[in-house]
C-alpha cells in the first residue's frame, strides 16, 4: 500500500465535499462540478497535469463509449411509444383484465411495463390521468392508485437499464448489461409491490387525497388514431429483454446458436432492432412520414444531452480516483475489513441522493466513487454491486428532488402529505432492495 494512502483518502473525501458544495451551495451544474472536482483531486494528489488531463479524457470516453448508444436508443423507443398512445392503451387493457377490484395491481403492472423504456417523468404524465379517473370513479384516496403507479415507475427508472443511471453504473463497475437488466427486474418487482401495493394501501387508508383540481383542466391532445394493439405494445416493450435474455441463456448453456444470439442479444443490436420496429409500428404504420419520424427521433435525444454529460463527468471522476492511487489503496482496506462492500456502495449512493436530490446524479457519481474501491474484491459480482448502488441512490426523495414536486403537484398534496406518502415509500423500497441484494449475496455470492 502506498505510504501516502491515508492522505489520498482524505483528499478524495475532500473532493467529494467540494463536489457537493459546488452543486448545492454554488448551484453549479453537476457536469461542471464533476469536472472541477476531478481536476482538484488529481492536482492535490500530485498527478502531473498532462497525465491528469489524459485520465479525465480516458474516463469520460470509457463511460460514454457504451452508454451513449444504449441511452439514445432507449429514448427513441420511449418517444414513439408515448406518441402512439400505446402506454395508456396498455394501462386500460390491463385494467379490463384485472378488474376494478384489483385495479391497483393493474396500474402497477402497466407502470412497470411502461417504465421499462420510458423516463419516470414521462411515464408519470402518461399514466396520471388513469389514476385520477380510477380515484374519481371509486371515491377512494388517490394514493390507492397513485402509489402503485409512482412506485413502479421510480423503481424501474433507478434499477433497470436502458435507463441512464443503472446503465452508467453497469458500465462504470464493469457489469454485464444483460444480467444487470434481468437482476434489476427481479429486484424491482418485490420493491414496487412493497412500496406500491402494501404501503400504498396502508397510506391510502390514512390520507384521503382527493383528485386534484388540475385533473379537470383536460388531458393533453391525443393522437386521433386508435392506439396500437396492446399485444404489439407488450412485444415491443419486452423485445430487447427477450433478445438479451436469450443471448445470456445461450452463452451459459454453450449453445451452438450462441454466436448468432450473442449478436442480436447484445444491447446495441437488441435496442437498435426494437427502436427501428418502434419507428415502423408506432410511426410509419400510423401515417407519419420520414421527416416526422426523423424529427421525433431527434426530439427524443434532446433531453439526454445533460445526462450524457453527467455520465461522462462521473467516468472522469472515477478514472482520476483510480489513477491517483486512492482506488487501489481503499480497495485493499475494504477487502480486509468486516464491512460488506455492498453496504458501503449503498451508503455512498444514499448519501449522495439525500444531499443533492437527483437519483441519476447520485447513482452515477456513487458508481464512479465505488468502482475503484471494489475492483478485485473476491466474491462480489459487478452486477450485485450495481444493484446496491442503485438501491441506495433511489432512497429519500425530498424537497431537493424534482420528482418530489411532480408528485406533490399531480397528486394535489401538501408538502407534509408528500413526505408521509411519496418520500416514505421511497425509503421503504430502498430498504427492501438492500435486503434483497444482501440476501442474494448471502445465498449465491462467492
Amino acid at each position: 500500500m502506498p505510504a501516502n494512502g491515508p492522505q489520498l483518502i482524505a483528499l478524495t473525501l475532500a473532493s467529494i465535499g467540494l463536489l457537493l458544495f459546488l452543486i448545492l451551495a454554488a448551484k453549479l451544474h453537476a457536469f461542471l462540478a464533476l469536472m472541477l472536482s476531478s481536476l482538484a483531486l488529481g492536482l492535490s494528489a500530485g498527478m502531473e497535469p498532462v497525465k491528469l488531463l489524459k485520465s479525465v479524457q480516458t474516463g469520460f470516453g470509457d463511460a460514454l463509449g457504451f452508454i451513449a448508444v444504449v441511452v439514445a436508443l432507449g429514448a427513441m423507443i420511449g418517444r414513439f411509444l408515448e406518441h402512439s398512445g400505446g402506454g395508456r392503451a396498455l394501462a386500460e387493457w390491463l385494467l379490463g383484465k384485472f378488474g376494478r377490484d384489483r385495479a391497483a395491481w393493474a396500474v402497477l403492472t402497466a407502470a412497470f411495463l411502461v417504465g421499462l423504456p420510458i423516463f419516470f417523468e414521462v411515464g408519470f404524465i402518461i399514466l396520471a390521468p388513469l389514476a385520477w379517473n380510477l380515484a374519481r370513479e371509486s371515491k377512494r384516496s388517490l394514493l390507492y392508485y397513485g402509489m402503485p403507479m409512482a412506485a413502479a415507475l421510480t423503481v424501474t427508472h433507478a434499477l433497470v437499464p436502458p435507463h441512464p443511471a443503472p446503465s452508467a453504473a453497469a458500465q462504470l463497475l464493469g457489469a454485464d448489461l444483460g444480467r444487470t437488466i434481468l437482476y434489476g427486474i427481479a429486484v424491482s418487482i418485490p420493491m414496487m409491490i412493497a412500496g406500491g401495493i402494501f404501503y400504498g394501501d396502508w397510506i391510502a387508508s390514512k390520507l384521503d387525497i382527493p383528485v386534484p383540481a388540475m385533473a379537470s383542466r383536460g388531458e393533453e391532445a391525443r393522437d386521433e388514431k386508435a392506439p396500437p394493439p396492446v399485444g404489439l405494445v407488450i412485444l415491443l416493450l419486452l423485445l430487447p429483454v427477450i433478445f438479451i435474455f436469450a443471448a445470456t441463456v445461450a452463452d451459459m448453456a454453450k449453445s451452438p446458436a450462441r454466436t448468432a444470439l450473442g449478436f442480436f442479444g447484445h444491447p446495441f443490436t437488441a435496442l437498435l432492432v426494437t427502436a427501428l420496429a418502434s419507428m415502423w409500428i408506432f410511426g410509419a404504420r400510423r401515417g407519419l412520414n420520414r421527416n416526422q419520424i426523423g424529427r421525433m427521433a431527434t426530439e427524443s435525444l434532446a433531453p439526454i444531452g445533460t445526462l450524457l454529460a453527467i455520465m461522462g463527468g462521473g467516468g472522469a471522476f472515477k478514472q482520476v480516483i483510480v489513477d491517483s492511487g486512492v482506488g487501489p489503496y481503499a480497495g485493499k482496506l475494504l477487502a480486509t475489513s468486516s464491512i460488506s462492500p455492498l453496504v458501503v456502495a449503498y451508503l455512498i449512493a444514499a448519501a449522495m441522493r439525500v444531499a443533492q436530490g437527483s437519483a441519476t446524479v447520485a447513482i452515477i457519481t456513487a458508481a464512479g466513487i465505488v468502482a475503484p474501491l471494489v475492483k478485485g474484491i473476491p466474491g462480489y459480482s459487478a452486477e450485485i454491486l450495481v444493484l446496491a448502488v442503485c438501491c441506495g441512490g433511489t432512497i429519500l426523495s425530498h424537497v431537493n428532488d424534482a420528482g418530489f414536486w411532480m408528485v406533490n403537484e399531480y397528486f394535489g398534496m401538501t408538502v407534509p402529505q408528500t413526505l408521509r406518502s411519496w418520500t416514505t415509500m421511497k425509503v421503504l423500497t430502498s430498504f427492501v432492495g438492500l435486503a434483497l441484494v444482501l440476501a442474494a449475496q448471502a445465498l449465491w455470492g462467492g
